[in-house]
């Protein structure tokens, strides 16, 4: 870090809840707001990342010191609607942003951020800051930007204190569409952008807890009609779309607070037989609905280069993950087989019923950090839809 870098005014800061404060420099939106501070170690994805709705109620530090020189589009978003505020709070960057280098950069990062309400920080020791979660947890903190490098550290740090963080939040409600919806969009092809969805012989209902759009667009890609519902929509009324089978979607908040209108649902889904598939917070849920726990785990699990082993087939995967709760093996019922294993600390990456079509991950396959190592994912759910329609008599 040169001297006048050094030197330069704070013009954005972060104060954890312990009264620590870290100065910077700003970018993105100003402003200050309160949330859960967590390290991803992903090199690519900065925009999935900061768009996707499980990060809701977070400040992001990126560790991958260059982010947002490659600018940014409108493409590698995750969101469903960029006009709610249900997606990370911060961005912390080891320097500042350049300018954009890339081909398919439409705006510069800075703007995007902006556009997005995101505050960033800039020009700090990110790798301290991470050794720091590393060793104490994720930290609640509010992240300011003042271009005028003006701070109430007072009134900053009684934020920070009395932020009641994730813990017991059910951030769902707010992450989820309002609305019943049907999605077209198919997967992008290099050079021709996102297609349409193929003819469908299979009818998905997706619950939609804060679900990114590659979830959606793989799902339409096996030849599936795809309607995303309201996380708060009885079971009742999935079955009335009449679904071949039922999707869990990733998102935000704790699944313990969530489960409390979505674990009945899901268990009378269960009852009905349906094939079903779950990822991230779906996974959660769904585990907490077959009688099992979930826990907060001390630094969670984001990044893209986590590798996870399936029992089922015997291969490691490197896979995309972001979570801060985690399904307590111990506490799955007989019913209930473990199917994946992060080989990062042991924790549980996924499972099965062993009687029932009925499975799900933690990690998110419809990621891609480099191989798609777990497309197959989807497509053993397609299998499981069919296989089940067959057994279904005419």
């Amino acid at each position: 870090m040169s001297a006048a870098w050094k030197a330069s005014k704070p013009t954005a800061i972060l104060v954890l809840a312990d009264g620590t404060v870290i100065e910077g420099q700003g970018c993105g939106a100003t402003g200050a707001i309160e949330g859960e501070v967590c390290f991803n170690t992903a090199l690519t994805g900065y925009e999935e990342i900061l768009t996707d709705p499980s990060y809701a109620g977070q400040i992001v530090t990126f560790t991958f010191p260059h982010i947002g020189n490659v600018g940014a589009n409108n493409e590698d978003i995750e969101d469903l609607d960029p006009q709610k505020p249900q997606r990370a709070v911060g961005a912390i960057l080891r320097t500042g942003i350049t300018d954009p280098s890339n081909y398919r950069s439409s705006e510069h990062f800075d703007v995007w951020l902006k556009d997005r309400g995101i505050i960033g920080l800039s020009g700090i020791d990110t790798r301290a800051l991470t050794a720091m979660i590393r060793e104490k947890g994720m930290p609640n903190a509010v992240i300011a930007h003042d271009p005028d490098g003006r701070f109430d550290l007072d009134a900053l740090k009684k934020q920070a204190a009395d932020w009641s963080g994730i813990v017991g939040a059910d951030m769902a409600k707010d992450a989820t569409t309002t609305e019943s919806r049907e999605w077209s969009e198919g997967p992008w092809v290099w050079s021709d952008g996102f297609g349409g969805a193929d003819e469908g012989d299979m009818h998905i209902v997706a619950v939609d807890f804060g679900i990114k759009r590659n979830i959606l667009r793989l799902l339409a890609g096996l030849g599936a009609k795809v309607t995303v519902v309201p996380a708060s929509m009885s079971a009742d009324d999935i079955m009335a779309l009449r679904p071949d089978g039922v999707f869990l979607s990733n998102g935000p908040g704790d699944p313990a607070a969530t489960g409390n209108y979505s674990v009945p649902m899901i268990r009378a889904l269960i009852d009905s037989g349906l094939p079903i598939f779950g990822i991230c917070l779906g996974h959660q849920m769904l585990a907490l609905a077959l009688g099992a726990k979930t826990v907060k785990m001390h630094q969670g699990h984001h990044g893209a280069n986590h590798p996870v082993k399936d029992h089922t087939t015997g291969k490691v995967e490197i896979v995309s993950m972001n979570h801060g709760f985690a399904v307590d093996s111990d506490s799955l019922p007989d019913a209930v087989e473990a199917t994946h294993v992060s080989l990062f600390d042991g924790t549980n990456c996924g499972l099965a019923l062993k009687d029932r079509p009925i499975f799900s991950v933690q990690h998110h396959p419809e990621a891609s950090p480099g191989p798609q190592d777990s497309y197959y994912l989807f497509q053993r759910f397609a299998d499981r839809i069919r296989e089940h329609k067959a057994r279904i008599p005419a």
